[in-house]
């Protein structure tokens, strides 16, 4: 799979590119048992996008903004290393980004088969005279 970060540190989204600049990158401290490494290591790394301002258009945003609400946030400590993380994160993000800008299929109205009607009423007419079987009967029988 191609990645979807350029050595810059932008992301390919789709047909969109999101700048590095408009991303806040940010190293920390993985949880967790670790012992003296993982306590002093800042290799835990969180990636926020804020699509409200972005240089992203105006109908991309509306239609960030109606799949996610507020800014993306994205972390990453599952490698040892801060850049492995920081890959991680941005391809993530990135792939989150290219799910909710792919806008939505729109559905296809289709008719019900003639055999799925037939069944249909047959399944209804059994169930029926179910019913009515279970009914007490009236004083003409």
């Amino acid at each position: 799979m191609a990645s979807r970060v350029r050595p810059n540190g932008d992301l390919e989204c789709g047909d969109d590119v999101v700048d590095a600049r408009e991303l806040v990158v940010r190293a920390t401290t993985s949880g967790g048992p670790g012992g003296q490494h993982a306590n002093r290591t800042l290799s835990r790394v969180v990636v926020r996008f804020d699509p409200a301002t972005s240089s992203l258009s105006d109908c991309k945003r509306a239609l960030l903004a109606t799949r996610h609400d507020g800014a993306y946030e994205v972390s990453s400590s599952g490698h040892r290393s801060q850049a492995a993380n920081k890959l991680a994160a941005l391809e993530e993000l990135a792939r989150r980004l290219e799910r909710d800008l792919t806008p939505p299929k729109r559905r296809r109205a289709t008719k019900p088969t003639r055999s799925s009607g037939v069944r249909r009423l047959d399944e209804k007419k059994r169930r029926g005279g179910t019913k009515a079987a279970r009914r007490r009967p009236s004083d003409d029988d």
